[in-house]
């Protein structure tokens, strides 16, 4: 069973869900893939892993790197499952390129090379939207291109996080925004 909890956020309102074992998605409204782990029968209500998110989210917005993430249970392919566990290595305030991750899990995987489109794949599926922090992977020219929150909210956090954002632009056009 699934339950679910809002919070309101600065840039938005979040819905938050959970299971017995922990934290499973996290979006904001109207993002691309919204809610698309969460069972169709699921109830709302507070537990204490959305307790602990809440105060893990306030700090956050707050400016400040908020630590250890509340309990999580990710659910998908192994490959998804490896690109999500880089990007919550991915340091506060810092970001990766796609292509850095492609290298890191072919390296891993005893590969010669993985498509950097494979793990924007993963990355755009992201359930656990900040907290899995895919909005720190950046294209390798310094396009802020794929962040399923929208590029609007891509730059804030990134703002958020005063992250170096020298050399990094928005793209004006094409199918990543």
């Amino acid at each position: 069973m699934q339950y679910t909890h809002l919070y309101r956020s600065p840039l938005g309102m979040i819905t938050l869900a959970a299971d017995s074992e922990g934290l499973t998605g996290l979006w904001f409204e109207g993002q691309k893939y919204f809610a698309a782990t969460l069972d169709a029968q699921h109830e709302e209500t507070m537990l204490p892993i959305f307790e602990q998110t809440r105060r893990w989210l306030d700090n956050y917005f707050g400016g400040n790197d908020p630590g250890p993430t509340p309990p999580l249970h990710l659910q998908g392919s192994p490959f998804r499952l490896a690109v999500w566990e880089i990007l919550r290595q991915i340091p506060f305030g810092k970001t990766i390129t796609y292509g850095e991750i492609a290298r890191e899990i072919a390296r891993r995987q005893g590969s010669k090379t993985v498509p950097a489109q494979a793990v924007g794949g993963a990355v755009g599926h992201n359930p656990v939207s900040i907290i899995v922090p895919c909005h720190r992977v950046v294209g390798s020219n310094g396009s802020l291109t794929g962040y399923a929150g929208g590029i609007e909210r891509k730059v804030r956090l990134l703002a958020l996080e005063k992250a170096d954002m020298t050399g990094l632009f928005a793209p004006q056009k094409g199918t990543a925004l």
